[in-house]
């Protein structure tokens, strides 16, 4: 084959679950992977993902991962195997910081169910976790644990099973404007054309698209799974996922434990620049003594055994708000990405506003805040520390 209706470069939770929704509209469609996903090699890997509702990044996100939760569920009823799981959210620092602020302020907008808890009566319900006098924490119900390997590879079997094709471990070296569309090339030497090309390449869109390598850069980051003394106690009903702003601005979070051994904490950015393609997955003891320190002052029963450690990488903007739309100057080329470490229960509902755009050229969705335009305009990167 030598043409395609749309082509989807990169099948990570982006390009998957594109393909699946264009799949569900009855489009066309062949997806290309680099590695045979899902994999461990880009950003939708490490068991779990938060999702979560009252968003501190912009209440304007709430309708959207509103959205999102529905068609995870209605994946999940296809697949037929669990994906999201219910656990509640506490987001814990101090009244005004930028996470405890955004976080209420989405929650008021939107008239979302919420609960504000002094530092005692949070650590009365939540024994886990150590605050100071200083903190409060909020608490949502609607939020929980994604299984990001689960959630990938159902959504590829299931655009599979409308038609799409899969093509793995097939690399995409270049785009470029075509007689019918847009070129895609591959590494081994041959190239299709696509009436639409939908980059979702991830880390490796700089690359793809070299217009917007000045606005996206590519973090390290690391994630550790701790040793727990109790890990009844950590359970998914038992410990909602979190997010902790420190006192300096700096972020932490922690997922309650889905195997009844460990659970995983990270570090939100912080991390080194990563060339995708030559990341160190060796994870040092640098690496890991932020989240050791952690572990040992904001939670009890945590630790100190490291069992073990993964590495995945944020792709940046500027803005840290995703791209989504029409690649400037670049006819037939929409891009997915951009996802600055907080994208992945967004998946599906990004995928559909593609569908949108590629069957009907436009979307109701409230999606121009992501337009890729804005960031071609931008000089630099964002800043990793």
């Amino acid at each position: 084959m030598d043409h395609v209706d749309v082509a989807v470069v990169g099948l990570g939770a982006m390009g998957a679950l594109t393909l699946w929704r264009l799949a569900f509209r009855g489009v066309s469609a062949a997806g290309y992977d680099s590695f045979d996903p899902p994999h461990d090699r880009g950003s939708s890997h490490g068991d779990s993902r938060i999702i979560r509702t009252a968003y501190a990044e912009g209440g304007f996100h709430v309708p959207l991962v509103q959205e999102a939760w529905t068609l995870w569920r209605e994946l999940e009823a296809a697949a037929g195997i669990p994906l999201l799981t219910p656990t509640g959210a506490l987001m814990i620092g101090a009244p005004g910081s930028e996470l405890l602020q955004g976080t209420l302020t989405s929650a008021h907008d939107y008239s979302l169910a919420h609960e504000r808890l002094g530092p005692e009566e949070a650590m009365s319900r939540w024994p886990q976790h150590v605050l100071g006098p200083a903190d409060i924490a909020i608490y949502e119900p609607q939020a929980g644990v994604l299984r990001p390997e689960a959630c990938v590879a159902a959504a590829l079997e299931q655009a599979a099973l409308r038609g799409a094709e899969v093509h793995r471990n097939t690399r995409v070296a270049a785009i470029e404007p075509g007689h019918r569309g847009v070129r895609v090339h591959f590494d081994r030497g041959d190239s299709i054309e696509a009436g639409t090309c939908v980059l979702a390449a991830g880390p490796w869109m700089p690359h793809l698209a070299p217009q917007l390598a000045t606005s996206l850069s590519v973090e390290r980051q690391v994630n550790a799974w701790f040793a727990l003394d109790a890990p009844a106690a950590f359970a998914p009903e038992r410990f909602p996922v979190f997010i902790r702003e420190l006192a300096d601005g700096r972020l932490r979070f922690g997922i309650p434990s889905l195997d009844g051994m460990t659970m995983k904490l990270a570090v939100h950015h912080e991390g080194l620049p990563a060339d995708p393609d030559h990341v160190e997955r060796d994870v040092s003891p640098a690496d890991l003594a932020p989240i050791r320190e952690f572990a040992a002052t904001a939670l009890k029963d945590v630790g100190p055994k490291i069992v073990r450690t993964i590495v995945c990488m944020y792709t940046n903007t500027p803005d840290e708000l995703f791209i989504l739309g029409p690649l400037p100057d670049t006819p037939g080329v929409v891009v997915i990405g951009g996802c600055s470490g907080h994208s992945f229960k967004f998946a599906p509902i990004l995928g559909d506003v593609v569908a949108d755009l590629v069957v009907n050229g436009r979307t109701y969705r409230e999606v121009a805040a992501f337009s890729p335009a804005r960031i071609t305009s931008l000089a630099g990167g964002v800043p990793t520390e």
